[in-house]
């Protein structure tokens, strides 16, 4: 029988989307569990350690959003297709976590209600993330100059983790990847996938 597949997480896009995304990429069937912040106190104790996101998988717990998102490509041939090509989309997934950084400073923000938020948006959007943004394009130029993916011939989940990043940066500054070209296209494509193209038209809009 195939596997069970149970998703617990924040009703936001953040540290799950791209364990969505993948499980999306794969055409494997889950549950999306959301919860909501006023459930979190009652629930919280019932998670292995206290934290979302877990996945459970015919019952069985598997914590850490990276680690969940890797796990699941590489049950679906998603993570590369060697060793090489498996370290370097993980050398990929943490460049961006190093990206990130900004971006999590806003959310910060945005769940404090820290009155400077918009201070904090204009720097992570036009200064901090500009040198990851060309770092990326960069990256992904080295492959088939850019024209398919960021690592082989095929879709990997570190496309995806990109493409979502870049999605929330965009949310912040329509005009981010103007001088970024092969990025921009990269992320059309992506959006394009069958199982993203379908995830992204019915999934819950959310603040983030």
């Amino acid at each position: 029988m195939a596997p069970v597949y149970k998703l617990h997480y924040f009703n936001l896009r953040t540290r799950g989307e791209v364990i969505r995304w993948t499980l999306s990429l794969a055409g494997q069937e889950f549950e999306d569990h959301r919860v909501e912040f006023p459930d979190w106190p009652a629930l919280k104790p019932t998670t292995p350690t206290g934290q979302l996101p877990y996945l459970e998988v015919d019952g069985k717990a598997l914590d850490q959003s990276v680690t969940i998102a890797r796990f699941v490509a590489r049950e679906h041939g998603l993570a590369g297709k060697n060793n090489w090509e498996s370290a370097q989309v993980d050398s990929l997934v943490d460049y961006l976590r190093d990206a990130a950084k900004g971006f999590e400073a806003y959310t910060t923000a945005f769940f404090t209600r820290d009155p400077k938020i918009e201070e904090v948006k204009t720097e992570f959007t036009t200064k901090s993330v500009v040198p990851f943004l060309e770092g990326l394009e960069r990256k992904l130029q080295s492959n088939d100059s850019g024209k398919g993916y960021f690592v082989g011939t095929t879709p990997t989940w570190g496309d995806l983790a990109a493409a979502h990043f870049l999605d929330e940066v965009v949310r912040l500054n329509p005009d981010a990847l103007a001088k970024t070209p092969l990025l921009k296209a990269h992320n059309q494509r992506v959006h394009e996938l069958k199982g993203i193209k379908e995830w992204l038209a019915k999934r819950p809009e959310t603040p983030l």
